[in-house]
């Protein structure tokens, strides 16, 4: 979820609740279609989509929520949907009372009391950046606001002194931290190997991943089970669970899904990856990896560079610098993009937007599929 400039949005996934990913006439919207906003040229800054619900946002301040749950509210500058919450950044009641971050039920239709509400003092806000990016702040959950988001009231821990954060991720189990020089933190559990460690257990404290120590990275994300980091030169590293093939590298389910396989685990190696095989095309042994606990450079076409990376969970999409965008992983309910419900072991370049000749500027992380915003 972030505001870009100006253009047209655009979504493809799963649509089964209406959830205004296009067109609205199936179930499942296999190919980039363009947005149904709400209401007549509405000005939508930001997308934020659950699994059964999306919420739209406008340049005026208008909420509207679509599909399993809607709703519409104003006075709100960003909002963050969930299944268990929606979360908006909006005016605080009365005059004079700043702004608040609010945690709602999403059925609630923002009416009544707040799950929990917290005032976000300017010194949290930060101050905009040249080109009006927001400076990043303690812990920078949504665009804007500092805070923690649980249906509790917010727990504080403090992070080392010498660690300022660029940008927090959370995955299902596990968070992804980028500090201001570039560096990567994790912690939370570790079982697929989504800390990049190379180890499956549990951290309790941020800790750094020493794989990547001496090359900057600008962009991280966090799946159900895996992580991409992309460096500030444009490469690509992932890591964690490949169950889908969500890491690019070769899975036992997606081969199992053109022939049976039989095949026999051969263990986990020294360095800590849990390769495995299985009965391939010429009927040898192909090796697939299940668990892949350190990062691993991933290459795209030759002198394909990338700028951003977004995660759902099970896959993975990735924008270049020329603004094509890349998918793999899960396929099953579309959220590829590529016009069918394969997964996929190996980045694909979606080609709606070649086609199109749209440049795609950014990808937005759900369970159903991705949303990206290109523009002409």
């Amino acid at each position: 979820m972030a505001e870009e400039r100006r253009g047209s949005w655009f979504g493809f996934g799963f649509c089964g609740f209406g959830q205004a990913l296009g067109s609205g006439r199936g179930r499942q919207v296999h190919s980039p279609e363009p947005l149904q906003t709400p209401g007549e040229d509405a000005d939508v800054c930001r997308v934020s989509a659950s699994w059964s619900y999306t919420a739209f946002v406008t340049r005026g301040g208008r909420l509207e929520l679509s599909g399993s749950a809607g709703c519409a509210a104003g006075g709100c500058r960003d909002a963050w949907a969930s299944e268990a919450l929606l979360v908006v950044l909006r005016a605080g009641p009365g005059r004079g009372a700043g702004t608040e971050l609010q945690a709602w039920a999403p059925g609630s239709a923002l009416s009544g009391e707040p799950l929990w509400a917290h005032t976000v003092g300017p010194e949290a806000e930060g101050e905009d950046a040249p080109g009006g990016e927001p400076q990043a702040g303690a812990l920078p959950l949504l665009p804007g606001a500092r805070a923690y988001v649980s249906p509790r009231p917010p727990f504080y821990s403090p992070l080392a002194p010498e660690l300022r954060a660029r940008r927090l991720e959370l995955g299902a189990e596990h968070a992804l931290l980028l500090d201001e020089a570039g560096q990567v933190f994790s912690w939370g559990q570790g079982r697929h190997g989504q800390l990049g460690h190379g180890t499956l257990e549990a951290e309790l404290e941020p800790r750094p991943l020493e794989a990547l120590q001496g090359v900057p990275m600008a962009e991280v994300a966090a799946g159900g089970w895996h992580s991409v980091c992309v460096s500030e030169t444009g490469d690509i590293y992932i890591w964690g669970w490949n169950e889908s093939g969500q890491l690019a590298l070769p899975s036992r389910s997606l081969a199992e899904v053109g022939k049976t396989a039989a095949g026999e685990a051969s263990g986990p190696k020294e360095d800590g990856s849990d390769v495995r095989t299985a009965e391939g095309e010429s009927g040898g042994l192909a090796p697939f990896i299940a668990i892949q606990p350190f990062p691993a450079l991933l290459d795209l076409p030759p002198g394909t560079d990338a700028v951003k990376a977004s995660c759902g969970s099970r896959h993975t999409a990735v924008v270049t610098r020329t603004g094509e965008l890349y998918t793999w992983g899960w396929g099953k309910y579309g959220q590829l993009g590529h016009e069918d419900t394969s997964s996929l072991d190996r980045p694909r370049r979606v080609e709606y937007f070649v086609d199109k000749r749209l440049q795609d500027m950014y990808t937005s992380k759900q369970h159903g599929g991705h949303r990206p915003n290109p523009r002409w």
